[in-house]
This record gives structure tokens, sequence and C-alpha cells, in this order.
């Protein structure tokens, strides 16, 4: 690559011709999704997090499903660093012993998730494993459509987890799906580790 050339390959603007008009520069408040079967989407959310908190932005992250007093590394850090944190579930859903009150929970959350969206005072909301409600049917996916479409123009929405509805990714305009091709439990029988896994 020519050294004059590395400032346009680096634009991040995709190939010549993937765009479908003009480049548009400014502000444009994407929704983005992380899904897939491999690790990675929650870790790839906080980094736009992190990014855009460097950046000054004001940054709120939902947890959903998670159990609401946990204390990962990254709960840990979005306290110390000053960002919103909000965690409203009772843990994994398989081990689960009120599938009901999980639901509630969820859409408990999303009824929050939905003011801090429409109040135009944050520059990026994260919910994070928010496929999960949708799959279960625990909140309407339509009805998530219609909220993402409606909110103000410059907000950012970044949504994790596994089995991303269809309607999600028609909707999103950057989908990234995370395929795993080695895992250190699977492979070589590795333990999550603090740190890493949470």
């Amino acid at each position: 690559m020519e050294t004059g050339d590395q400032g346009k390959a680096g634009e991040g603007q995709g190939r010549p011709g993937d765009h479908k008009e003009g480049k548009r520069a400014g502000r444009h408040g994407l929704i983005i999704v992380n899904t897939g079967p491999g690790k990675g989407k929650t870790t790839a959310a906080l980094g736009i997090a992190l990014r855009a908190w460097g950046r000054g932005m004001r940054v709120v992250v939902l947890q959903f499903i998670k159990h609401t007093t946990s204390n990962y590394g990254e709960t840990r850090a979005l306290r110390k660093m000053g960002v919103e944190n909000i965690v409203l579930g009772d843990g994994f859903t398989w081990l689960s012993k009120d599938l009901e009150r999980s639901a509630a929970l969820a859409r408990e959350l999303w009824e929050r998730s939905q003011e801090k969206i429409n109040s135009g005072e944050y520059d990026v909301v994260v919910l994070d494993e928010f496929t999960y409600p949708l799959k279960f049917g625990w909140i309407d996916t339509q009805e998530v459509i219609r909220v993402l479409r409606q909110r103000p123009e410059k907000v950012h929405v970044i949504i994790t987890g596994r089995d991303a509805p269809q309607a999600v990714i028609d909707a999103a305009d950057l989908v990234t799906e995370m395929r795993e091709v080695k895992h250190p439990y699977r492979d070589q029988g590795i333990l999550a580790q603090p740190g890493i896994e949470y």
C-alpha cells in the first residue's frame, strides 16, 4: 500500500462502491448489533463504551439477564469511571427458579432502557444480553424496532447477545457475528477467569 493511500484505507468507509449514497460526515446515531455463538459480544460493546467515554460522550450500560448483585470486572470498571451501569436480572436463565420473575425483570429493564434512549441525555446506550429477552418472547421485537427507529437521531444503541432476531439485524446499521474458532474451555478445560470472562 502506498503511504498516501493509508489515510483512505483507515477511514472506515469500506471498499469503494460499498456505500449506496455519497459519504456523510458528522454524527449519525447507529444501531450496532454484536451477535453470534462466539465470545466477545459484550467485550466489543464495552470497547465502544470506553472509546465514547474517552471522547467525553455520555454512556449508559444496561445489562439484562445478569444478576442484579453481580460484581464483574466491567461492573467495577464502569463504577470507577463514573459510567451509569444498570444490572437487572436474576442470573442465567437456565439456572432460574422462576422464569416469570426473570421475564418481569427483563421487561422492567426494557422500560428503563426506553427512558434512557428517548431522554436524549446519552450518546451511547448499551443493551447487553438484550437478544435473550427478545428470543424468549419476553419483550416484543416489533416494539423494540419502533423505539429504535423513533429515538433521537444522534443516539447510538448497541445490542449484544446470541441469536439476534432477524428484524433487529435488518434494522441495524452495523452487525458483527462472533464466530468461535477455538475456546480454552472446550479445547483445554480451562475455566472462566477473572479479567477475561468476568
